[in-house]
């Protein structure tokens, strides 16, 4: 039978990511939702580890497939390290990106490009069925822009630049972004570690 891993998210974007960069392996891969799982899990963890660890356990009860559960988030240096390992909760889980972003930009107003440095940061827990658990960790630099650009990606995407490459991550492709992106890092190290485990 093939070998199931579950990814505990009901985020679309996120699932497209994940299917792109593990697609390759020889296993059944689905979300919560198409699990037919509701997690609603507090995520009180202190750091991006913990709270992946967390969701990773609660659902792992639920279901005997691997469970991959990941905390990513922003920060900022500039705002000493905000939005962090709060950054869905920022100014509330309802609250839009739209302006969840423009509070970003508002509170860097005038501060100088060298003082905007910022940071993708996603960790990943796999809960094994024999209860062991795996972490990977992936990071991006950048800086935050000037306002929102582009219409890919989702969340903080718009305002986290890449001066490098003169664009946000919102601009960027699917392809570059999977490469570049801290998901993408930590989900290739998490591919490595869940083939060594299964082999």
């Amino acid at each position: 039978m093939r070998q199931k891993i579950l990814f505990a998210t009901e985020n679309e974007g996120k699932m497209k990511e994940i299917r792109q960069i593990l697609g390759d392996m020889d296993v059944e891969i689905q979300s919560l939702r198409e699990a037919g799982i509701h997690g609603d899990i507090e995520e009180n963890g202190e750091t991006f580890e913990e709270n992946a660890a967390i969701k990773a356990r609660e659902i792992a009860r639920l279901t005997d497939a691997i469970v991959l559960a990941d905390d990513s988030g922003l920060e900022v240096d500039y705002l000493g390290k905000e939005p962090g390992v709060h950054s869905a909760r920022y100014m509330g889980y309802d609250t839009s990106y739209r302006i969840k972003n423009q509070s970003i930009l508002d509170r860097l107003q005038g501060v100088p490009e060298e003082q905007r440095t910022a940071r993708f940061v996603c960790a990943i827990a796999a809960a094994l069925p024999d209860g062991g658990l795996l972490y990977s960790r992936g990071t991006i630099e950048g800086i935050i822009g000037y306002e929102e650009r582009g219409e890919g990606g989702f969340g903080y995407d718009p305002i986290f630049f890449l001066p490098e490459y003169g664009c946000s991550t919102a601009e960027l492709t699917m392809e570059k972004k999977n490469e570049l992106s801290h998901r993408g890092k930590a989900l290739r190290q998490m591919k490595k570690m869940l083939e060594e485990y299964m082999a």
